[in-house]
């Protein structure tokens, strides 16, 4: 009788930093070209990107607590396909968020912020793909280093987003509305490191 496969879940924790990725491009697309109109439809696809992240994940942990040995601890994997997928969930909500707030006007700082959410996901995505050699892999400290730094500029950028905010508007409720958006896209840098360091932890305690 042939030994069962293994699965493979260094390519399932990847698959899910596509979808972060994928999650972010969308968001940085709607942004590009803000038309308060068409936010129902954009966040209809995005919720497909959602769904198949989480239909994804869902099989994941299924395959997850059938296994008897895992690669690494199943916790680690848990934890880390938790994070991966808060990522997508926190780019949903932020579409969710300027539709409930009813944005009518886009400010370039969030513009700004989906740059470097991208950024974040794609660093995310890079090391997740070489996670399977983490305890050789000479690039994943170096991914997980750069996304540090994208939240920090994530940080700067809402402290300066902030500050125009209440400079510049005088509405009351475009200020609140605006101070909870910025916070959503900030979380979404958050949500990334968060994911490094998952990485960081998993690296710690299985080398």
């Amino acid at each position: 009788m042939g030994r069962k496969k293994d699965h493979d879940y260094f390519g399932m924790l990847a698959e899910g930093t596509a979808y972060a990725c994928k999650a972010a491009e969308l968001l940085h697309d709607n942004l590009k070209e803000f038309d308060p109109e068409k936010l129902p439809k954009h966040i209809e696809e995005m919720h497909k990107v959602e769904h198949a992240a989480d239909i994804a994940k869902h099989d994941m942990l299924g395959k997850l607590l059938k296994e008897f040995i895992t690669v690494i601890d199943r916790e680690d994997i848990l934890k880390l396909a938790d994070a991966i997928d808060d990522v997508t969930d926190g780019l949903e909500d932020v579409l969710l968020r300027m539709y409930m707030y009813n944005i009518k006007t886009l400010r370039k700082d969030a513009l700004e912020f989906s740059a470097i959410i991208i950024q974040c996901c794609r660093e995310m995505k890079a090391m997740m793909e070489g996670f399977s050699n983490f305890r050789k892999s000479k690039t994943i400290r170096d991914s997980i280093i750069e996304i540090n730094r994208l939240e920090e500029d994530g940080d700067k950028l809402f402290s300066q987003a902030m500050h125009s905010l209440y400079k510049e508007a005088g509405d009351p409720v475009e200020i609140m509305a605006w101070t909870l958006l910025y916070d959503q896209l900030e979380h979404c840098c958050d949500l990334c490191e968060d994911v490094a360091e998952a990485v960081d932890q998993v690296i710690l305690t299985n080398s």
